[in-house]
């Protein structure tokens, strides 16, 4: 086990309009699992990965459990998901995924994003196929024996595990998996009493984009103003 490979990270925005957005983004999350799952967290293990994911970015549990009632309500918005493909500048593929309850207006935010700042939006398939799906979990390592949990992990589908930081610094333990057996790992960490950081679904570029600084920073901002967007959930990229 080593370091493993991450696609560089930025916070290009104020730190109040990040927080909003990720606040924002579980929100949805929530919402659609608790539509597809029900507002059980003890019997819809998504809805407890989201809410596990809430607290990765501190957000109180009064909103956690207002969202949870809110998507459990009549007039509950319906999200549906999409993902489109492109290019920001200097070749650097993007993966855009999005939850909208309105579709119209978020193809036209990301068209007008991408062509206004130097980016070209794609069809489908035309840069997926450099990503992979895989399930991520983030732990603390603190009090916890890496070679011994990598070993009983790999009977349950790890595929990766090495050593990262958080946003501010902090260190982290990664664990990456097919996606089909985001599950079955889930499951196995819950059985050792392991509780993640943060479990969800990331694509990983196969093929990093070294860039130079001045053009990463062109490619870093169009990133930026997606994610900026309020339909805009994630953005994957493969700027190294």
């Amino acid at each position: 086990m080593g370091r493993i490979f991450e696609v560089r990270k930025h916070a290009m925005f104020a730190r109040w309009n990040r927080m909003a957005k990720q606040f924002a983004r579980v929100s949805k999350d929530i919402a659609m699992t608790v539509k597809s799952g029900g507002a059980d967290p003890s019997s819809n293990p998504a809805l407890r990965r989201v809410i596990q994911n809430a607290r990765a970015v501190n957000m109180p549990k009064d909103k956690v459990e207002a969202a949870i009632k809110r998507a459990s309500g009549r007039d509950a918005a319906n999200y549906h998901e999409a993902i489109y493909e492109g290019y920001a500048p200097h070749g650097v593929a993007l993966l855009v995924e999005t939850a909208t309850d309105n579709p119209t207006r978020t193809v036209a935010h990301v068209r007008n994003i991408f062509a206004k700042h130097g980016g070209n939006l794609g069809t489908t398939g035309s840069v997926a196929f450099q990503f992979r799906k895989m399930g991520v979990f983030r732990l603390d390592p603190a009090g916890i024996d890496q070679d011994s949990l990598e070993l009983d992990m790999i009977d349950h589908g790890l595929q990766e595990m090495g050593e990262s930081t958080g946003d501010k610094g902090e260190p982290q333990l990664v664990l990456r998996c097919d996606f089909a057996d985001f599950g079955k790992l889930q499951e196995a960490l819950e059985a050792r009493g392991v509780v993640p950081l943060s479990a969800e679904h990331e694509y990983i570029c196969a093929a990093p984009t070294e860039l130079p600084e001045a053009q990463a920073a062109e490619a870093l901002q169009l990133i930026d103003l997606l994610e900026q967007d309020e339909d805009v959930q994630r953005v994957f990229h493969t700027l190294a």
